[in-house]
């Protein structure tokens, strides 16, 4: 997992994976953990995510810019009127790619370093992200 935002009914992540089956391992693997914690915090068992998510290759440094801004920049679609920055329940915090840099945090990243060039480095061809950027509206 490279870049994260959660919002109040789904979650939306940008992800690294060799091929599909590790894709899918992947997913299902945060699927169970995430479930356990939030049974375990809301004393509950039970079903918490549903059984589908959207997969999607980015394949081009402008489709991959376009993706990050649309996680770390998400809840600024459903909170129009939030003026912060950014999503304090994303993992912008530790994202170095924003025009306006903020500053460090002491608390160690919650996601892996970006490997593959399109993640790490070819988006920024097309600049790196301003505050106010936010998804296209549907």
């Amino acid at each position: 997992m490279v870049h994260f935002s959660v919002q109040g009914d789904h979650l939306h992540f940008l992800v690294e994976a060799q091929d599909e089956r590790a894709l899918s391992s992947g997913v299902r693997g945060l699927s169970i953990r995430a479930a356990r914690a939030i049974n375990r915090t809301l004393g509950r068992s039970g079903p918490v995510w549903g059984d589908r998510y959207h997969a999607r290759a980015l394949k081009t440094p402008r489709e991959t810019r376009h993706a990050v801004v649309y996680v770390l920049m998400n809840f600024k679609k459903h909170h129009p009127r939030d003026r912060r920055p950014f999503d304090p329940c994303s993992s912008a915090a530790w994202f170095d790619g924003f025009r306006n840099a903020l500053p460090p945090t002491p608390d160690p990243p919650p996601t892996w370093k970006a490997r593959t060039w399109l993640a790490s480095t070819g988006w920024r061809r097309h600049g790196l992200i301003g505050w106010g950027e936010a998804p296209k509206p549907k």
